[in-house]
């Protein structure tokens, strides 16, 4: 029997209209009656999901979230860390001397929470509105290289990351975790840190074997914790090569596509 579902948001849970439908909803609660942990695993930051975990029930200090890709992973009402590794300034500092090589726009959550940027732009503009958050224009150069970067994201036009994520030099490759989470954002934390270590975590302080847990996404940075889980399902929306890792496809996100993988893992148990 599965025990947990882990369940990226944006392209997963939500609807394209950032809403849960009524018939997740109702799946999502049934599992929970049934004692099965339902854990939110997303690169939002934990301020961008907060009405989501309160609108679910999983905003109490016996719920846990997995946020920034995996960076973070915190109890669901006070915010206590069960795990965090985050970037530095000088990795931020690398990162922007890559986009300006490209061409490329540029974001960042600073050790406060905050989505920092050296100018405006639309795609951070996005993320912004994602979650629900202020934009502040920051000059990058005042950052200092001990200073604590939970996230960096090169955000851009489709076509121009695909050209970086092609030809991203080594020395990043080396010292990184990079990732896709949509077609606007490529998103770095550091090397080794995906949804996976948050879904280890979890494993290991609830006591529930990688065998027993579900895992859903669209997005490459998902890949890792649905070729981690005992069942890992890919939305039909998903990206192709999460498509290809995954041991099951459901439907898309604006199909039910979470409430039917419920349904058919868990309730019809």
């Amino acid at each position: 029997m599965y025990k947990l579902v882990a369940l990226d948001m944006d392209g997963t849970l939500l609807r394209k209209d950032k809403t849960i439908s009524k018939r997740t909803f109702d799946a999502i609660q049934a599992a929970r009656q049934r004692g099965v942990k339902v854990v939110l695993a997303t690169g939002r930051p934990v301020m961008g999901i907060e009405s989501y975990l309160e609108y679910l029930g999983l905003d109490q200090d016996d719920e846990y979230a997995i946020t920034f890709n995996g960076s973070a992973v915190q109890r669901g009402k006070s915010g206590q860390m069960l795990f965090e590794k985050f970037m530095t300034g000088e990795d931020l500092h690398s990162l922007y001397k890559l986009s300006e090589k490209y061409g490329l726009n540029i974001h960042a959550f600073d050790e406060s929470g905050r989505l920092i940027t050296p100018r405006p732009n639309k795609f951070t503009d996005i993320e912004a509105e994602i979650n629900k958050i202020q934009v502040y224009i920051e000059d990058f150069s005042t950052i200092k290289d001990s200073d604590q970067i939970i996230k960096v994201m090169i955000v851009d036009e489709p076509e121009k990351l695909d050209l970086l994520t092609k030809e991203i030099p080594q020395e990043y490759l080396s010292k990184f975790s990079i990732m896709r989470s949509s077609d606007i954002f490529l998103e770095f934390v550091p090397l080794g840190i995906n949804k996976s270590i948050g879904l280890s975590v979890l494993s290991e302080k609830l006591n529930i074997p990688r065998e027993e847990i579900i895992a859903v996404g669209d997005a490459g940075n998902d890949i890792d914790m649905i070729k981690y889980a005992g069942l890992g399902v890919a939305m039909n929306n998903a990206f192709p090569q999460v498509k290809e890792v995954a041991d099951y496809i459901t439907a898309s996100n604006d199909d039910d596509g979470v409430a039917k993988v419920i349904e058919k893992f868990i309730l019809a148990e």
